[in-house]
């Protein structure tokens, strides 16, 4: 009795109870036994084999089938479905011979699962046996009859999917033509299994009540029911006759039962839905059961006809209708009267409720079968149902849905068709139904129809087949009773008619909706063969339509005119004129005659009525006319009218008689053109009337007309109307078409134009509706229509176009400013232009189209800023263009116009790139459009592409005096830039670099001529377009072209740190990657380069090292091949020193050593001023330098070295002889070009000795060395400036370069180098020179610095700057505290720093500030070198203060000029930063206002931290409440949470934060340099990682305490970024500081665990023994330290409580480090031991903050405490008493 999750015993291998009888039973009876379930045969198998007690009963079921059948047995729906899931896929991946095992088990699962409560699961037992069938196929047989009754029930499953898939499962097991020999085999099994579901199951029954709600088991009974009920159906569909007489015994059986008939009733509609499906079944395939069953089913069908539920609806009508036809006496079983027919009225006067499309199509028949003794009396039968069909018709659910009043028109109007055909009759009842029906019900749904839109389509449609079908039966003289009562009947009908049109005519209520009614009536009653179109409704269909030689555009995107293209062949047929003709062809005078008089008498009312309600009317009079055109009409409407002013009319017109007599004209004259001047209604429906005047008149009647209408006030708006249906019409078309071509009407269109055009520009208002419609009818006239034709005669159409055109280039390109004004006529032109260039194929041809065109290119070729276009209007403008530049490639067939579209174009985008100003957008804008003109050249293969392209390109290309003009007008500020970078040197003054010489938001012409040229050789070159000669131009070659964009790019990367401009368009070509694109397009470009280098020297020699530069790895490179010999260079011209100094790098060895020979040569020769120029000494030392600058090393050693020593004795040895052309002596106020050049060159040879040669230089050489960069330094100390020369710029930079090589060497000299330089030479450097050199160079470096009026410097302004602040920033520490600065003070500024040190420190420290990046590092390089100086003086102040008592807890300011800087910083960051929240990343623009200030701001904390770390103990615990106290570093750390980035980890390494080794912004350790150009974009960013990484390691407490009191999101965004990027790199440096440490303690053993992130501390004295553990948190230094007891000997519990607190508070509150926090706990406790007592208000010896100890003793207790204790317990408890003994402390 054990509980089932017992643990069996170990070793226990005896089976339970149960297994062992079940063992026991089978090798009794040699059988495998099964788990027979409730019900169940002894015979059948259980769901799985309970044992396997014989070997070859396990081999019949593979395990894992055993175990997804055991699953399937489970009552969790999840578990069976993914069982059932899993069996499907087995089946498929199993042999055969696995699958069939489970087929015997198989049936009674699939019985079971397939009636499951949950539809999923039913679903996957159909689509399991689906897989289990295609493997098993044939094998499933011997199991057929036990599974067909639930199969043929789940293929009528009430869930779709799963009865889908059990019909899925079917025909894959049976094919059609087997289907039913398969359900005849189990047909008894079927019948059984679904009458014991119909008559015998109950919910109780098919589901356990103990498990299933009550719910489930209604559900699931409510389904077996309902499928089973179809099931039967689908048997007696599926079953042969024969096979069916079979089982009617049992059917009877089943029908006898009373149960069986209840279902009509029962309260679920699915069932009763089914129950009527069956009986249909039943009357389809076994009458005779029906017949013998009349009795009950006769009621239960025909009494249930009310049942409105929308499931059982249908089954009842349509078993309804069976049942009819089966039993013929079936009204005998009813009470039609009492029991049938009032459920049907009622059925039918609510509407069919909903369901009128399924109940009134089986009205007719249903009324077909019904005897005559029903219907009787039919006059009452028949009037009552049509009375409640009419009800029916207008209640609201019909009105509201179309297709519900559709059905019960078409059942009213079928019903009464018939009864009229069965009632043809001439005796006295049957002329009384007939009148009945026509009067009172025929024409009252017609009136009802007229009042109600809704009804009017189906009631109409089905009026005129009636009508239609009428007159046919009356022309069938084969049956003449038939005939004869219809013709009697039409005319009758037609009478009622005309009465109920006249009377809701002349009604008082009438209304608009009413006359078009009765319109539409007349209009589809005069064609009824178009009725029966209508009933049928037609699906829509979407088709797309491209037009030959048009692109594929949306044309109609916003188009005004979108209408006017169209097609004849898709052209509506005309509703009124057209029909004319086909209907005199067919007519009926019985239909034409009453429809004409009843059509005349309507207009008649409506002239008499006109006056009063002058709109309704005259539209509903314009529909009749233009329906019903004829004279007779006409004649009508003349009737009673003076005939005088026809008359007038054709005096005017010199016309002939017959003319007056035409009707149509007197009515046009009398009451048409009066309509038309008095404005009576909408034009179209006059111009509707004009239409059918027109079509009663001759062709020359019709000019005359149109051609008077036109010169009438109203004549724009009248044409407008009369083309825009002609253009929709094409019967109208043709019948106006003459009059279109005619000279009246295209000189019209022509003025039309030039008014438009002219007012556009002057008044430039929103164009009003009369304006819209008339630039509308221009569209019409240039719309192509039938034949391609024009409407319009071509000549009008070229003068039309030729004005548009004006209006575009000659108008408006003289003041674009009107472009904006006039933008709402210059959209319609746009859509006129669209429609004219896609109309007609040819169109082109005309000259004044191209010109159209050309303007249109010229707007869509400017920028919008220039053209002053909207988006809207300039996208009009490039799809017009487009339109006409495809239609006019298509057109031109080869040959191009002189003059015309491409040649135009051409030359206006020479002029446009060569004269005008263009910035950055109107040169992209233009590349666009000339882009696209080319794509469209280059699309397709036409063979007239590469002569069209030739004139393109030839008319563009400048030649070689313009090419010059165009280089001359680039400026030169870029010079004294590449002087100062020492790319190449010049002896002679460089042009004046003011910033007022380059306008700085244009691009230079040369640029943009070279851009452009460019852009189209490289798209031709993507168009694999090669052109068979080279030269495109007379004179201008391709590699030439090539060659100046090279030379305008090289300009831009000079340039573009002069203009922002220029760096943009630099940028916008390296991103398109043009570089590379041309060198493969021109591989002779470097020819031309090189050749122009040797030339012209300057930038095209800088062009040609850029160029080798990056061809160098091309295999096909060959720089020999250019030059020949190194003669060619010689002798030395400017132009050749520039190209040698550029491509030196890329010489061969040789040639480099044949040039330092020759020059050295040159050199040693040169006397004079041949020292000077350029083909001397200047000349070839320009060149050694360039060959030296190379470095050139081999074995270690310099080549040549001995060389270099001979030339610097050389240039010793005109200091002797030539001693004037050294600048040592001179105040350099005025110097010659010439002799600042070769001074220049010295110094760079002399630099470059100093790199490469120190070791070999003799003492001498030395002394020259140093004693030269002393006078050269008083020379230019007096004079330099921002304002300078470029040459006397470049001297200063050299010098000061050179003052920067020698300081760096002696501050970094090794002992092993300063054994290879002359003896004291160090000495005299650092004992003479420094002195000399920096009190010179540090007054310099802060007046240049000074003269900065935050103006924008220019590069060569920085460069300076830079020279200045390399030297300056190397400056001792000795002379920097000992400098000769004028002494600088702030009044009331608090300082213990010496005059000195405070002076350095006020006149550097707002350097910080400064708006340049080189001020601003050189003076935080030369703070860097004072801040470790400067707490030492504070510490000698505190000591003081200490001697005299005062030990008060106070807070002490670090540098107060460098927190001046700070605070000042702090107020710009903070409304810098208002609105970006804390963590959200701010990208800094380098070289902006805000990058200055924030560099300045983030130097001046790093500076502070050096501070910081440089204090003792001591001063750290006073200068940290007084950082957190000003809450300046709350705002720090605020703004370095807004300045790193998300992710500081480095380009290229692993994002994720534990992988090892990852470098982040926070592991790289950067010196912070003056040249570092091209990372300053990640310079902020980095120094924020710097200085918050500080800012944790030397104030742990204070940011800990930040933190824990920032809100959470803060909170989080701090912790999150700390642990991920900062706490493992601190942890771990804060752990292997204890392991390197070399303190050590007394007492005391320290050991790291890095590991584990822990310090183990042991203290021992005497028999005392304390270990302590010390664990870092995950987060450090943001977390607190946990300090963690270990052994503990000879300690009481109080006071080890109390140390353990001391430690914490040493390790947690104060700002230093683990080993500074143990030393000082150690310090506490050895003091405590030497019998110290603590202080009792702080329960330590050692005071926390000051590290003093207790010395303010009570007089009273005699207890002793710190004087920071004590006065922070007097401040906050407001008493003066001691804290112990509560006495009066004194």
């Amino acid at each position: 009795m054990g509980g089932k999750n017992k643990q069996r015993t170990k070793g226990n291998v005896r089976p339970s109870s149960s297994g062992k009888a079940a063992e026991l039973l089978a090798k009794d009876k040699g059988t495998v036994p099964g788990f027979v379930g409730f019900g169940a045969t002894q015979n059948e198998l259980a769901y799985v084999p309970a044992i396997q007690g014989l070997e070859e009963v396990d081999s019949l079921v593979d395990a894992d089938f055993r175990m997804v059948l055991r699953k399937m047995s489970k009552r969790d729906a999840t578990t069976k479905l993914k069982a059932l899931q899993e069996f499907a896929t087995m089946c498929k991946e199993k042999d055969a011979e696995s699958v069939k095992g489970v087929l015997p088990y198989w049936s009674r699962i699939y019985c079971k699962i397939s009636f499951d409560h949950d539809r999923r699961v039913r679903e996957a037992i159909q689509q399991a046996f689906e897989s289990l069938i295609r493997q098993v196929k044939r094998n499933l047989a011997p199991y057929l009859k036990s599974i067909m009754g639930h199969w043929l029930i789940a293929q009528c499953d009430t869930y779709g999917p799963a009865a889908s898939a059990a019909k899925m499962a079917f025909q894959v097991a049976f094919p059609p033509n087997k289907q039913s020999e398969a359900v005849a085999f189990c047909k008894e099994e079927i019948t059984t299994i679904l009458e014991d579901n119909i008559m015998k199951e109950t919910p109780e029954t098919l589901s356990d009540p103990q498990y299933v709600p009550e719910e489930e088991r209604e559900g699931k009974y409510l389904r077996v029911v309902t499928s089973s009920f179809l099931a039967m159906k689908k048997l007696l569909d599926l079953l042969p006759e024969n096979e069916r007489m079979v089982l009617k015994d049992r059917l009877i059986k089943v029908l006898s039962q009373s149960k069986f008939w209840k279902y009509c009733k029962h309260k679920n509609p699915q069932i009763r839905s089914a129950f009527f499906e069956l009986i249909i079944a039943f009357c389809q395939h076994l009458p005779e059961l029906m017949k013998s069953e009349a009795a009950n089913v006769c009621p239960a069908v025909l009494l249930s006809i009310d049942d409105m539920d929308p499931v059982v609806c249908p089954s009842v009508w349509a078993a309804a209708l069976y049942m009819l036809s089966c039993i013929e006496d079936c009204w005998a079983h009813v009470n039609a009267n009492k029991g049938v027919l009032p459920k049907l009225w009622i059925v039918l006067k609510d509407g069919g409720q909903g369901l009128a499309s399924v109940i009134y199509p089986s009205l007719l028949p249903f009324f077909s079968k019904l005897p005559e003794e029903i219907i009787a009396p039919k006059m009452e039968f028949f009037t009552i149902f049509f009375s409640t069909c009419a009800k029916g018709l207008l209640s609201e659910r019909a009105l509201m849905s179309c297709s519900e009043s559709s059905a019960i028109v078409a059942a009213i109007m079928e019903c009464l068709r018939f009864t009229l055909h069965q009632n043809l009759g001439m005796n006295e009842d049957q002329q009384k139904l007939q009148e009945m029906l026509i009067n009172n019900q025929l024409l009252p749904l017609v009136h009802s129809a007229l009042k109600n839109p809704k009804l009017q389509n189906s009631t109409f449609s089905h009026l005129a087949d009636t009508l239609l079908s009428w007159e046919r039966r009356a022309d069938n003289l084969e049956i003449k009773e038939c005939a004869d009562a219809y013709r009697r009947l039409l005319p009758y009908f037609w009478d009622g008619l005309s009465q109920l049109c006249i009377s809701q005519v002349e009604s008082a209520e009438v209304d608009k909706n009413l006359l078009e009614g009765v319109s539409s009536l007349l209009v589809l009653l005069k064609n009824p063969e178009r009725a029966q179109k209508t009933i049928v409704k037609k699906k829509g269909k979407i088709r797309f339509f491209d037009e030959e030689g048009t692109i594929n555009v949306d044309r109609n995107n916003g188009n005004h005119l979108a209408e006017l293209t169209f097609d004849a062949k898709k052209m509506p047929k005309s509703e009124n004129l057209g029909d004319i003709s086909r209907c005199a062809q067919h007519s009926n005078p019985a239909r034409t005659v009453p429809l004409e008089n009843l059509v005349c008498q309507l207009a008649k009312l409506c002239i008499a009525r006109i006056k009063k309600h002058s709109e309704i009317y005259l539209a509903f009079l314009a529909t009749l006319v233009s329906s019903f055109p004829s004279r007779n009409l006409f004649t009508v409407l003349q009737e009673g009218d003076n005939e005088g002013n026809a008359e007038i009319f054709l005096e005017e017109n010199n016309e002939v008689e017959t003319m007056a007599s035409n009707p149509a004209v007197q009515f046009l004259n009398q009451k048409l053109l009066t309509w038309m001047k008095e404005d009576k209604a909408d034009f179209s429906c006059l111009i509707d009337m004009l239409y059918s005047i027109l079509h009663c008149c001759q062709n020359n009647e019709k000019m005359i007309i149109l051609n008077h209408i036109s010169q009438m006030e109203q004549g724009w708006l009248i044409l407008f109307y009369v083309i825009q249906k002609a253009c929709v019409d094409p019967i109208k078309y043709v019948a106006i078409s003459d009059w279109l071509k005619g000279d009246v009407l295209g000189e019209k269109l022509v003025v039309l134009a030039d008014e438009l055009c002219t007012m556009a520009m002057t008044t430039g208002s929103l164009p009003r509706k009369h304006d819209s419609n008339n630039w509308m009818l221009l569209g019409f006239a240039l719309s192509k229509h039938t034949n391609n034709e024009f409407m319009i005669a071509e000549m009008y159409i070229e003068r039309i176009i030729d004005r548009l055109h004006r209006a575009l280039s000659k108008d408006l390109s003289e003041d674009l400013t009107k472009t904006g004004v006039m933008e709402p006529s210059l959209s319609f032109i746009c859509d006129l232009a669209s429609n004219f260039f896609c109309s007609i194929k040819g169109c082109l041809q005309m000259s004044s189209a191209e010109d159209l065109l050309f303007a249109i290119f010229q707007l869509c070729a400017q920028s919008q800023e220039k053209t002053h276009l909207s988006d809207t209007a300039l996208d009009k403008l490039k799809n017009a263009w487009l339109l006409g530049l495809t239609s006019l490639i298509n057109q031109q067939e080869g040959h191009l116009r002189k003059y015309g579209f491409f040649h135009s174009s051409a030359t206006w985008l020479k002029n446009q790139v060569q004269t005008s100003a263009l910035d950055v957008k109107s040169l992209q804008v233009l590349l666009s459009c000339v882009h696209t003109l080319l794509e469209k050249l280059l699309e397709g293969t036409r063979p007239q592409s590469l002569s069209h392209l030739k004139v393109l390109v030839q008319c563009m290309t400048p030649d070689n005096s313009e090419w010059e003009n165009l280089r001359q007008k680039l400026t030169l500020q870029w010079l004294s830039k590449v002087l100062l970078k020492e790319q190449i040197s010049l002896n002679r003054d460089v042009v004046s670099t003011g910033s007022n010489i380059y306008s700085p938001d244009k691009i230079p012409n040369h640029l943009c001529a070279t851009t452009l040229l460019c852009h189209v050789l490289l798209q031709i070159q993507e168009a694999n377009i090669s052109f068979e000669q080279k030269e495109i131009h007379p004179v201008t070659s391709i590699s030439q072209i090539a060659a100046e964009m090279f030379y305008a790019l090289q300009w831009c990367e000079e340039m573009k740190d002069f203009c922002p401009t220029i760096s943009i368009y630099h940028e916008l070509l390296l991103h398109f990657d043009i570089i590379q694109q041309l060198k493969k397009a021109c591989s002779a470009t470097w020819e031309i380069l090189f050749s122009r280098s040797l030339e012209k020297g300057l930038l095209w020699a800088l062009t040609t090292s850029e160029y080798i530069a990056e061809t160098k790895l091309d295999s096909s490179y060959n720089l020999k091949q250019l030059y020949g010999t190194v003669e060619r260079f010689f002798p030395l011209t400017e132009a050749s020193l520039h190209t040698i100094q550029n491509i030196i790098p890329s010489l061969l060895q040789e040639d480099k050593d044949l040039l330092l020979f020759q020059c050295i040569a040159k050199l040693s020769t040169s006397e004079g001023s041949e020292i000077t120029s350029i083909d001397g000494g200047f000349g070839s030392l320009a060149v050694i330098n360039s060959y030296l600058k190379e470095g050139v090393i081999e074995d270690g050693h310099v080549l040549h070295d001995q060389l270099f020593l001979d030339t610097l004795n050389i240039i010793m040895g005109w200091r002797n002889h030539e001693e004037e052309i050294f600048l040592f002596d001179s105040t350099l106020k005025n110097p010659q070009p010439h002799l600042l050049g070769i001074n220049v060159e010295i110094l760079r040879f002399l630099r470059l000795l100093i790199k490469y040669l120190p070791t070999l230089l003799t003492n001498e050489q030395w002394d020259f060395i140093m004693c030269s960069i002393m006078m050269w330094l008083e020379a230019f100390s007096n004079t330099a400036s921002f304002d300078s020369k470029a040459l006397m710029l470049h001297f200063v930079c050299q010098c000061c370069g050179m003052l920067s090589d020698l300081s760096y060497m002696f501050q970094t000299l090794t002992p092993e180098m300063s054994k290879t330089l002359p003896t004291n030479l160090q000495n005299e450097w650092n004992n003479f020179f420094v002195e000399g050199v920096y009190s010179q160079l540090l007054p310099l470096f802060l007046k240049i610095a000074a003269e900065y009026k935050g103006i924008i410097l220019r590069p060569t302004s920085v460069h300076l700057l830079t020279a200045l602040g390399e030297a300056s920033a190397l400056i001792p520490l000795k002379q920097l505290m000992n400098h000769n600065l004028p002494a600088k003070f702030v009044a009331g500024q608090k300082s213990n720093l010496s005059d000195k040190l405070q002076s350095a420190m006020n006149t550097l420290a707002p350097l910080l500030l400064s708006r340049v990046r080189p001020v601003q590092i050189t003076a935080y390089h030369m703070l860097y070198k004072l801040m470790p100086e400067l707490p030492a003086f504070d510490n000698e102040h505190l000591k003081s203060d200490d001697d005299n008592g005062n030990d008060e807890e106070h807070g002490l300011s670090p540098p107060a000029a460098l927190m001046s800087v700070i605070s000042a910083q702090e107020k710009v960051l903070e409304n810098m930063f208002s609105n970006i929240p804390v963590g959200e990343y701010t990208d800094i623009e380098p070289l902006s206002e805000a990058y200055y200030c924030i560099l300045g701001y983030l130097l001046g904390w790093k500076l502070l931290l050096i501070f910081f770390k440089a204090s003792p103990s001591e001063l750290r615990a006073i200068y940290a409440p007084y950082l957190r106290d000003s809450k300046c570093l709350h705002k720090l750390l605020q703004h370095l949470f807004r300045l790193m980035p998300e992710n500081p980890t480095l380009p290229g390494q692993c994002t994720d934060s534990a992988s090892k080794g990852q470098r982040t912004l926070f592991t790289e350790k950067r010196t912070i340099f003056l040249q570092e150009i091209k990372a300053l974009h990640t310079e902020i960013p980095r120094l924020a990682c710097v200085v918050y990484y500080s800012v944790l390691e030397d104030l742990p407490a204070t940011v800990r305490l930040w933190w824990n009191n920032q809100d959470k999101r803060v909170s989080s965004t701090v912790d999150k970024y700390t642990s991920k990027y900062v706490s493992n790199i601190l942890s771990s440096q804060e752990i292997a500081a204890v392991q390197t440490s070399t303190q050590i303690f007394k007492s005391m053993v320290v050991k790291a665990r890095p590991v584990a992130r822990e310090v183990l501390a042991i203290y021992s004295v005497d028999d005392i023994f304390i270990e302590l553990v010390i664990q870092l948190p995950t987060n450090y230094p943001l977390g607190s330290i946990t300090v963690e007891s270990g052994k503990r000997v000879g300690v009481a519990v109080q006071q080890w409580r109390n140390w353990m607190l001391q430690l914490n508070t040493f390790l947690n509150l104060q700002n230093g480090s683990i080993m500074e926090g143990l030393a000082l706990w150690k310090t506490n406790v050895d003091k405590r031991f030497e019998g110290i007592e603590e202080c009792m208000i702080c329960f330590s010896v050692i005071h926390g903050s000051n590290y003093s100890l207790p010395r303010k003793a009570c007089r009273t207790c005699k207890k002793k405490f710190h004087s920071a204790c004590l006065y922070r317990w007097f401040t906050s408890s407001n008493k003066s008493t001691c804290p112990l003994c509560r006495e009066t402390f004194f």
